[in-house]
């Protein structure tokens, strides 16, 4: 399966959870990318004793997932994105989204 994941929060709890679907979606052998928007652009900084969202987007990346920041939500930021939310495109969205068999939205 191929499985998109739109994560556009910093609730740590929220995107733990994403992230531990996206590691076991990929554990059991399916095609998973996670594309960052609004809020979401913000990933890399979440810092929380209790959810280590951290180390999920780690593992998640390291095991062949892909992670993609939208360049306007960055930009409204100020940011240029980073290593673990590096800035993408509304079109990679597109894409993400129209070659996926299930798209989860958190």
């Amino acid at each position: 399966m191929k499985l998109a994941i739109i994560l556009s929060q910093t609730d740590p709890e929220t995107c733990w959870n994403a992230l531990r679907l996206a590691n076991y979606s990929l554990f059991v052998g399916d095609e998973v990318g996670v594309f960052l928007a609004g809020k979401g652009v913000e990933l890399d900084k979440i810092d929380d004793p209790d959810f280590d969202v951290k180390t999920q987007a780690e593992k998640f990346l390291a095991d062949g997932g892909k992670i993609e920041a939208c360049g306007a939500c960055l930009h409204f930021r100020n940011s240029e994105g980073s290593e673990m939310c590096p800035m993408s495109t509304l079109k990679e969205m597109y894409d993400l989204i129209a070659e996926a068999d299930k798209v989860v939205s958190f």
